[in-house]
């Protein structure tokens, strides 16, 4: 074991192993801008080592994430307490990471198990009807679902085209994350808005048409660039995949896909007011529970019943999940302080930003909470950001549907759509880029890609804020 390594491990047992009975949360109208400096290091390690050092970040990422985590971990353990550190890690474990690391790993894995037999060839037409496909799929099974079902038949479609890096780039716009914006099954943050109240009908309601308007024009965009990168090549080459009649294998796993959904569901219907208290003021809500082990069984049962030629031929493996893993777990932690100084509102470290997102009436400026819970989603990770201005703006469910629709509207839809503009907005965009690349595509790198999604989607974005907010 390295010494960085044990380190490192040290550091967390002794956190861990600390009482908790005086643990408390961090005090964000307290905390200055240098305490988001890990996040922000962390950002930029994610942004820039595979550019400068990809063979060491590949080897090294989470052992990175983790030393982010822990630059906020001890210095906060020393000004406040080890029970406030503790208590973060474990309100980021149970709350956030663990639920979110369950649904995603649950969804990989049992997608993983169907395979699209055969080959398409990937003209303009066939790649904007598969992204279309995967769209309307996306909020029925989820953004992670759809997008680790359809991605591989995608890239094997266009295996044979010298540019390809664009497919991959629109897939994650629209599979891994516009597409999800219908139901709470979709997104992550329209999950969390479903635990905490927001009808199920309600976000496929009002959802629905900005849902529809971003998915067709980011789909007709595609499709004209599509078309001229088509045109641009010529002659194809010859396509290195035979040609064979398309199939399903493993379409049983569909069933678990239902299973999962069902569960999901259940969690946010089913309040039987039982919890079990966990640490540092952290419970664990019994519906979780049953869920999370509802999840893990339909991954277990997948495992187990699919043939392994399935996934041999859906060249499935576990690297992807691992680098959601470790570095959205190094995220959720380094990121605390960042969303505990949103949360102080105008007491906090960004009360400027809080301050654009309300009138000098009072009231809320709807574009801007848009604009404000999209941006921070693009950086922060969609779901909790989601969370934040959820509260901010009022925090009472059934209130802000029935008096604050265009509110609660526009915060869904900026946490949803935006998750696409950086690989970190959403965790199905850095699983559809680890595919990709294990595939040979070339993917842009974090900046490159955000140079995409900012001249692709923000003009859209910006027509669709005129027309709704």
């Amino acid at each position: 074991m390295t010494p960085l390594r044990f380190a490192g491990i040290s550091s967390t047992l002794a956190l861990l192993a600390t009482p908790l009975a005086h643990a408390a949360a961090l005090p964000g109208a307290e905390l200055g801008l240098i305490w988001a400096a890990p996040f922000l290091g962390l950002l930029l390690s994610i942004a820039l080592f595979p550019l400068v050092a990809p063979a060491f970040w590949h080897h090294h990422f989470g052992k990175i994430s983790a030393l982010w985590a822990m630059a906020f971990l001890l210095p906060a353990a020393s000004v406040y307490s080890v029970g406030t550190a503790v208590g973060v890690v474990l309100h980021a474990l149970v709350d956030e990471y663990i639920p979110f690391i369950v649904l995603l790993f649950a969804l990989y894995t049992v997608s993983g198990g169907v395979f699209i037999a055969g080959n398409l060839h990937g003209s303009p037409k066939l790649n904007t009807t598969l992204l279309a496909i995967g769209t309307v799929c996306a909020s029925i099974m989820g953004t992670t679902g759809a997008a680790m079902l359809l991605i591989r038949p995608l890239l094997r479609a266009n295996d044979n085209r010298k540019h390809n890096v664009h497919v991959v780039v629109f897939f994650i716009f629209l599979v891994a994350n516009i597409g999800g914006g219908l139901t709470p099954i979709g997104d992550p943050p329209l999950f969390l808005g479903f635990l905490k109240g927001v009808d199920f009908m309600w976000t496929v309601k009002f959802m629905a048409a900005p849902v529809a308007f971003a998915a067709a024009c980011v789909l007709l965009l595609f499709f004209l660039v599509d078309s001229y990168l088509y045109r641009k090549e010529g002659t194809q080459p010859a396509d290195p995949t035979p040609d064979q009649s398309i199939r399903l294998e493993g379409a049983w796993n569909f069933v678990l896909v239902a299973i999962i959904v069902g569960a999901v569901l259940l969690s946010g219907l089913w309040k039987p007011n039982v919890a079990f208290a966990v640490g540092g003021g952290v419970e664990l809500q019994l519906q979780n529970l049953v869920r999370d082990v509802i999840l893990l069984l339909a991954a277990g049962v997948s495992l187990a019943l699919t043939p392994k030629a399935i996934r041999v031929a859906n060249d499935f493996n576990w690297f992807p999940m691992l680098e959601v893993g470790k570095l959205f777990a190094g995220i959720f932690i380094a990121m605390a302080p960042a969303i505990a100084m949103l949360r102080a509102g105008t007491q906090g470290a960004f009360a400027p930003l809080v301050g654009w997102v309300t009138s000098p009436q009072g009231q809320p400026v709807d574009g801007m909470y848009f604009w404000m819970t999209g941006v921070l989603s693009s950086f922060l990770d969609n779901a909790p950001t989601y969370l934040v201005f959820f509260n901010l703006a009022h925090g009472d469910a059934a209130y802000m549907m029935a008096n604050m629709a265009s509110t609660l509207l526009a915060i869904s839809a900026g946490a949803v759509f935006m998750g696409a503009n950086t690989y970190i907005g959403n965790a199905p965009n850095f699983m559809v880029k680890a595919i990709a690349e294990s595939q040979g595509v070339k993917m842009p790198s974090f900046f490159a890609y955000m140079l995409w999604s900012t001249v692709c989607l923000m003009p859209i974005f910006a027509v669709l804020s005129v027309l709704f907010f």
